[in-house]
């Protein structure tokens, strides 16, 4: 029990920062035009889930990973989007779009290479994670549990 509650007093944080909208950064996409999360992130009363990880992450495509295989379920029940900002720099930059077509994640993938995103949210480790809902940052989540993917959907539920 205490093991659980410090795995999600570590891992699992709420919106504490006075950040509570995406920056109108560019980014660029896969396939070379440039837009910013604002842009993307624009539906009413949808969820975008903002995950920002690396090719280099284990965790961070672990996760996507089961993402993957679980966001039709839960688009029957939420409108929910998966957008996966990657933060390689330019050494590893090469490595995106192939891990992405060999993995065939159905979701939005854009290019933070200069990781300028990532500073302005103050992001320090990845795999870390964004909920935006009508332009506002509802709830944040840093870090990967394995199989966790149930509660992060019942958190999104309540959101």
């Amino acid at each position: 029990m205490m093991r659980s509650l410090l795995y999600f007093l570590l891992l699992y944080v709420t919106v504490a920062t006075s950040q509570t909208t995406l920056p109108s950064l560019p980014l660029a996409t896969l396939e070379g035009t440039t837009t910013t999360l604002p842009q993307v992130c624009r539906a009413p009363d949808t969820l975008y889930v903002v995950a920002f990880w690396a090719t280099w992450c284990a965790p961070c495509i672990n996760e996507l990973d089961e993402w993957n295989e679980v966001l039709a379920q839960w688009k029957k029940d939420l409108s929910v989007e998966i957008i996966a900002v990657s933060t390689d720099d330019a050494r590893t930059q090469k490595r995106v779009k192939p891990l992405v077509s060999g993995k065939e994640w159905s979701y939005t993938v854009l290019l933070d290479t200069n990781q300028d995103v990532k500073r302005s949210l103050s992001i320090s480790t990845i795999p870390y994670v964004v909920v935006v809902k009508n332009g506002k940052i509802v709830h944040v989540q840093n870090g990967y549990v394995p199989g966790n993917e149930d509660a992060f959907y019942k958190t999104l539920k309540k959101l």
